[in-house]
Order: C-alpha cells, then structure tokens, then sequence
C-alpha cells in the first residue's frame, strides 16, 4: 500500500475531481461495484458519471459515484483501478478547519466501514490454497469484502429479506427512511455538479438517515408500514424496535447521538458468537439466518455463514451436502452441516469467502468481471440512476421457460425460411404471432397457426419460383 501512495499527488488527485479526496487503494481489496450491489446493505445510492472527454471503454477513470446518508452526513464515494476518492456532504456548510475536521472523521468511518485493516489479498490467497472451488472464481470476483453496518440497521435490513429479493428489500428499506426520518440534505446529483451532461435535466436527490429505533417502536408504525408494502413484516420491525426501546429505555438525546437500544447491539460486539446469536434470536421475526447475516455484517463475527436456499445450492453443487432425500425445506441440522463444512474449508473468515461465493453465483452478476464490447451499465440503468431512483442492485432475472424456448425456436425458423426483404417482414409478423399465443383461445390458435403456415408455403414458393 505504501508503494500506491508514492505513485500518486493528492493535489493532482484532487483537483482532477473538485471536493474529492483520494485514498490509494486498489480494487482487488474492495470493488464498490460488487460490495455494494450483492446483498449486504441496501441503501447506496448509484449513479453513472458522464464526460464527453473519456471513451466508454476507458476504466482509468471512475464510471459511478455511490452516496450513503448517515445520521449527520452524506458520504460520496468514486473508484478508479487504484484510487478510492471521497467526499462528503453536510446540512450546513461549515468553516474550513472544521470541514478538514469532519473529512478525517469521513475518512476514518471509511475504513472502519469497509474493514480497510484486513488485506484482502492475503485472504483470497489462503482460502484458493485451501479451496479449488474458490480458485476458479478468485481472479473475476476480486475485491469482495465484507461490510461493518450499523447493528441496527443491518438488524431491521434483513428483517425486511425474509421471502424477498434485493429490489424489494431497497424498497422497503428506503421507505423506512423516508416515512420516520426527516430529510438531511438535498443534493444534485453528479452529472448537474460535474456539468458533464448538460442536456440531462437530473432531479435533485433528498437524502435521509436510518431512523432511530424510538421513531420505529410505536404500535400504529405496524398499520402504516403494512400500508407500504411490509406485509407480515411490518409487525416484525415494530415489535422488535419496541422491544429494543423498551429493554433499553429511551433517553432523550439528540438526533446525532446514538440511543440505548442502538448502544445494546454494538455491544453484541464483545460478546461471544453463541451470546450474541441467542440475544438476536429473542426479537420478533428473527430466525437462525438473519441472526447470522447480523453477526457477519455489523457485529464482528467474521466466522458465520448465513445459510438460505441459495447456499444450500452452492452446498450441494460444489461440496456435495444434499438434503436427505424426500425433503426440501432447510432443517436446523442441515444447517450446521454446510456451515461447519464450509467454516472447515476457510477458516476464520469463512464468512467472508462464503460471500465471494455467493456473489458469483447471483443471476445479476452472470457477467461481472468478463470482457464486454458494450459499455457497463446499460442505458437503461443509466436513465434509471440519472433520475436519482435506486439502481436494482440484484433483479430477479426470471430464466425463460421451456415453452417460451420453444416459441422462440419456432420464430428463428420462421425467419429463415424467408427471403428477401418482403419476407423478413412477414417473419417478424409470424414470430409476433406465434410469441401471443400464450393469450388467444383455442380457436384463435387454429386460426392464427393456419395463416402462418400458408405464409410460409407462399414465401417458400416466392423463393423457388423468383
């Protein structure tokens, strides 16, 4: 690390992105692309960045800006191959001294919040020694680490996951934030700063900080959050923050400090792996799994692995532990099976490297980290960031089915029976008809597979006969 810092002037640094500060780092010991899109947290915001003057393909440059609203600041993150550039936001300008004050906080929750003390290489190394399946993935999914989030946060994050997938689960989060937290700041967003898209006409983004425990405890918060969306789970994240407050009393403190319950769950740090699993295991809505994604988010214990359906397939894909035959669902000693086998296999950090797993087999990142002649994101994530709306971190891909496979099939060989122009067209009316099928009646079918077949005899028999 110490060799990247004599390669680069801050001042150069600095001033090649107005209010920025560099941190040298490069990206096999944290990719902000897959860090903070996989499923660990769910409040990043991304947006493209836009220049005129750098070709799509140039990745010496950073290509998004990420923000994260905290309880009294936004922090605004940039990434290029070697170089982490930082900055942050706040309500209220403040003098300079202060500001490079506040800068060095900024920096010093940066690395605490990305664990920067643990040498990710070094890891990487010793799980691909100790694991083949590892080895093959190492390379393409580098700079995957984990996160160290607020308890509470991370707690009611994945309270809101049970039976949901990531967009969803942001939806819900963000809705937390802006139904029982006040605005902190309103910022434009990096192409109205940069000025480097002037025909864009972006919306200004209002920002909020995670709401507080108390803000959360009510008993009518559980009607209005079903009211948003939360279903079942609504009642899950007001009952367990009026059990929090309610253990832990609420002082009256002010917006920026941190409140009993929230001080409860960071001292879960100090306690012991199976303490600190039956403490989370008493709140409402919390089973085995979210404990551990709590623990190896935001509570230290790099040593757990979460397991869901997802890592059950993994399991038995790669390390060969199946579900006893007839049965499904995931039992509590199948559980510990792939997560002692899996901790055996890595060691201490067996979190850590199950993450890097798990990210390489997520549908969203199929094409994470292979060659790509067209630019990444695509445009249509471009305009959905532009807009300042949360990018899907992970969609939930539906892989097409054998009869739309099917259709498909049928529609390629419509096509190239035809020829010529005229017959390209006819074609296309054949595949579009044979694509709605699916909606028509049993006599609409008939009907519409006859047409299509005396369109091809006619088109064949305008090719035979020119």
């Amino acid at each position: 690390m110490a060799e990247l810092e004599s390669l680069t002037s801050p001042e150069m640094l600095i001033t090649a992105f107005a209010g920025f500060r560099s941190l040298p780092l490069p990206v096999a010991q944290l990719s902000l692309a897959a860090v903070l899109q996989c499923g660990q947290s769910f409040r990043w915001d991304t947006y493209p960045l836009y220049s005129g003057q750098t070709s799509p393909h140039d990745t010496s440059t950073p290509t998004h800006e990420y923000r994260l609203c905290l309880r009294d600041r936004v922090v605004c993150l940039r990434q290029s191959p070697d170089t982490l550039w930082y900055r942050s936001v706040f309500p209220v300008t403040s003098p300079i001294n202060v500001a490079e004050e506040r800068e060095v906080e900024t920096l010093a929750w940066i690395k605490d919040y990305f664990q920067l003390h643990i040498d990710l290489d070094d890891l990487y190394d010793q799980w691909g020694k100790r694991d083949p399946v590892f080895q093959t993935v190492k390379q393409r999914f580098a700079g995957i680490r984990m996160l160290r989030q607020d308890p509470f946060e991370n707690l009611m994050s994945f309270i809101c996951s049970s039976n949901n997938n990531i967009a969803r689960i942001t939806k819900m989060v963000k809705a937390l934030c802006q139904h029982y937290s006040p605005p902190l700041v309103t910022i434009p967003p990096p192409a109205m700063i940069d000025g480097s898209c002037p025909t864009a006409v972006p919306l200004p983004c209002v920002y909020y900080p995670f709401p507080s425990p108390s803000s959360l405890a009510s008993p009518e918060v559980s009607q209005h959050l079903r009211s948003l969306g939360f279903g079942y789970r609504a009642e899950f994240v007001q009952r367990t923050a009026q059990m929090l407050v309610e253990a832990h009393s609420h002082a009256a403190v002010s917006e920026d400090v941190q409140e009993p319950a929230e001080k409860f769950l960071i001292s879960l740090r100090q306690r012991s792996t199976l303490e600190a699993r039956e403490e989370l295991l008493n709140f409402v809505g919390v089973g085995r799994k979210v404990a551990d994604c709590v623990l190896l988010m935001s509570l230290d214990k790099r040593e757990v692995i979460p397991v869901d359906t997802h890592v059950q397939q993994i399991a038995a894909k790669h390390y060969g532990l199946r579900a006893p035959a007839g049965k499904t669902n995931m039992t509590p000693k199948l559980y510990d099976e792939i997560s002692n086998k899996m901790t055996a296999i890595w060691g201490d950090y067996a979190g850590w490297a199950h993450s890097v797993l798990f990210t390489s087999d997520l549908r969203a990142f199929a094409s994470y980290g292979l060659p790509s002649p067209s630019p990444s994101p695509s445009k249509e994530r471009n305009k959905v960031a532009q807009s300042g709306a949360q990018m899907p971190t992970a969609p939930d891909i539906p892989s097409p089915s054998p009869a739309n496979r099917m259709k498909r099939r049928k529609s390629d060989q419509a096509t190239t029976t035809l020829a010529g122009e005229s017959h390209t067209t006819n074609a296309a009316t054949v595949a579009a008809e044979v694509e709605t099928v699916e909606e028509l009646t049993m006599a609409d079918r008939i009907k519409r597979r006859r047409r299509s077949c005396r369109t091809i005899v006619v088109s064949e028999a305008c090719q035979n006969n020119p």
